[in-house]
């Protein structure tokens, strides 16, 4: 590995406290819910991360484009950009929230993206790393399968729309690829573009 950090495996994660250290790192697994094969990726970001930076780190290591709101569910605190025009009841900022004092104790948390569409996420804490060069950027070490199209209509939506391109016989098919754009690999992941993504991200 060739990422500028050695990992410090920490036997039982259960046990683990994520401690706000300089050179704490976390080894994050986040996967989609309800879609099979699973679409994940793992990714390593610092403990002291704020919650705005990990919704961009999210945004660019499965895919999504962004635009649409979003929400943390940590320790039963929800979070997230607060918005005059779609006022939620308990949600609080993120604003300068970081993630490992938002943790506390806890290993797992959620995110949700896009209101409309629905996409639950599930991440969890994998590892506990320590890194000697500065981690300026998060970085994915793996993953699995390409990211659903935004606005594709949530979990029903993209099911047929998989279904419609994986067969050039049916009657949607070249609508489909227009509104598109092009062809579609659900099992596509490439390690490569998606850190080229996250170098965007200083942090």
């Amino acid at each position: 590995m060739t990422s500028g950090f050695t990992l410090q495996r920490t036997g039982d994660v259960s046990r683990a406290k994520v401690v706000p250290l300089q050179g704490t790192a976390l080894v994050l697994r986040i996967e989609l819910r309800y879609i099979t094969p699973i679409i994940h990726r793992t990714i390593v970001v610092p403990s002291r991360i704020t919650l705005p930076k990990l919704h961009k780190t999210i945004l660019r290591a499965m895919g999504w484009q962004g635009g649409h709101l979003h929400e943390f569910q940590i320790n039963g605190v929800r979070y997230g950009e607060l918005d005059p025009n779609y006022s939620e009841f308990n949600l609080q900022s993120e604003k300068r929230v970081r993630l490992d004092k938002a943790l506390g104790d806890t290993q797992d948390l959620a995110y949700l993206y896009d209101f409309g569409d629905n996409w639950e996420h599930d991440l969890r804490i994998m590892e506990v790393a320590f890194f000697n060069d500065p981690l300026t950027s998060p970085i994915c070490l793996d993953g699995a399968n390409a990211c659903p199209p935004e606005d594709v209509g949530g979990l029903p939506g993209y099911e047929h729309f998989v279904r419609v391109l994986s067969d050039r016989t049916h009657p949607e098919y070249d609508d489909m690829l227009l509104w598109h754009g092009k062809r579609f690999d659900p099992a596509a992941f490439d390690l490569d573009e998606v850190n080229q993504r996250l170098r965007q991200i200083q942090i």
